[in-house]
């Protein structure tokens, strides 16, 4: 079952408000509404002195009411809004919420009264509006997204390094198993270094892989012992092996 949402509205908004209505939520003085009112009546403002333990009230109408006449802030005539420059009788006067919030905000972005801005708005820089908000969030989550997959790709480097020290862990086991190598096995690995050496000093396309570079060290030194085809393939994925260990 659902239950009421009570942040869907705001208590103390209004879709449009009299000077004073503004003024006084802008006070914080909703619980003395009807007092304030009382004391106003059909003016704008409540009698001088009537109120002197709430200064900023007056001083706040008379910013709504300046901004009106300036043209900083749109006004209407019971609730529809009017073209620049019409005669609205005073006791009529009315701004729209939507318009107040924006006046707010560019001209007093210092003050966040609780009728016009949430609970976010409130608690933001002044410089933060609420597309800002969202464009700081929408940035968040995509650092976010970045950071979870920098993330997976560690566990995975993470992974592949434990395994080559484990291969490395390995080799160097066997190696210090092995027996010595022999003059005719030592001469073996020597001559395949050194023909590996002459590839180098004369580079041209279609190496690509190893059976590539197998082929053209067979065709050029077969008549050397230890360069096969068969001893070529055994030597250089134990040799990839330990390059990589390293």
């Amino acid at each position: 079952m659902e239950t009421y949402d009570t942040k869907s509205c705001n208590d103390l908004a209004k879709l449009h408000y009299r000077p004073i209505d503004a003024a006084l939520r802008w006070c914080g003085l909703i619980a003395h509404e009807m007092k304030i009112l009382q004391a106003a009546g059909e003016s704008q403002y409540p009698p001088l002195g009537s109120f002197p333990q709430w200064p900023c009230l007056r001083t706040n109408i008379e910013r709504i009411i300046d901004a009106i006449e300036t043209g900083e802030l749109p006004h209407g005539r019971d609730g529809k809004t009017v073209i620049p420059g019409d005669h609205v009788a005073v006791t009529r006067r009315t701004i729209r919420h939507s318009d107040l919030k924006a006046w707010m905000a560019k001209h007093h972005p210092d003050q966040k009264p609780k009728f016009l801005f949430d609970d976010i708005e409130r608690t933001a820089h002044p410089a933060i509006n609420a597309d800002s908000f969202r464009a700081l969030q929408a940035d968040r989550d995509a650092l976010k997204a970045r950071i979870e997959k920098a993330e997976e790709w560690a566990k995975v480097a993470i992974a592949e390094k434990k395994e080559w020290i484990a291969e490395r862990s390995e080799l160097v086991a066997r190696l210090g198993a092995a027996e010595p190598l022999s003059t005719r096995e030592r001469n073996s690995l020597h001559r395949i270094i050194g023909g590996l050496l002459e590839l180098v000093k004369n580079p041209r396309d279609g190496r690509s892989d190893d059976a590539a570079v197998i082929r053209e060290l067979v065709e050029n030194y077969s008549d050397k012992e230890g360069i096969s085809a068969r001893k070529l393939q055994e030597v250089f994925p134990v040799a990839r092996r330990l390059l990589s260990a390293d």
